[in-house]
């Protein structure tokens, strides 16, 4: 009876061991740190971002300045005087609001340029891990920069059509 449960044993090993998947883990922004075209993109990325953020500066002191002289105006402008300073502040909030979504907005300046100089370096790396992946026989590849994430999946371990077809809701 021993003899038969350790080679059941054994034999179950065998069959998980064979069924096991392979994964290899890395570190994204230990790799880019150590890229020197990123840091000299990120060099690019913190320069403009520094100069915009001064022009936004600039335009807040002003605007900072404008509410104190109104402020200690206010008392004697007239009432159509009033309207015209109030409209002047007015429109320089919204002025540098719209300054600030545009640099550093969704979808704004920063953005753009990020986008411009980081993504190429970032689609490299990708298509190293993808290749590294494929060389070595790796399942998948996890990321541990910033938290635990799949950087490389092999698509035929996607099981996605098979949980749709399950709820009904497959092809």
């Amino acid at each position: 009876m021993k003899k038969v449960l350790v080679l059941a044993s054994f034999l179950c090993l065998l069959f998980m061991s064979a069924d096991a998947q392979r994964y290899a883990v890395l570190d994204t922004k230990f790799i880019l740190d150590r890229l020197p075209e990123y840091k000299d993109a990120q060099k690019q990325l913190d320069q403009l971002s520094e100069a915009w953020q001064k022009e936004l500066d600039g335009l807040q002191v002003k605007l900072d300045k404008m509410y104190r002289d109104y402020e200690a105006e206010q008392i004697m402008l007239s009432n159509e005087l009033k309207k015209k300073r109030e409209d002047e502040l007015f429109n320089m909030e919204k002025e540098l609001r719209d300054m600030q979504r545009q640099r550093f907005g969704y979808e704004g300046d920063l953005f753009k340029k990020r986008q411009e100089l980081i993504k190429p370096i970032q689609d490299r790396v990708y298509n190293a891990v993808e290749k590294l992946a494929v060389e070595r026989g790796y399942d998948f590849i996890l990321d541990k920069s910033e938290g635990i994430t799949v950087i490389f999946a092999d698509p035929k371990l996607d099981r996605s059509e098979d949980v749709l077809k399950m709820l009904g809701a497959g092809k």
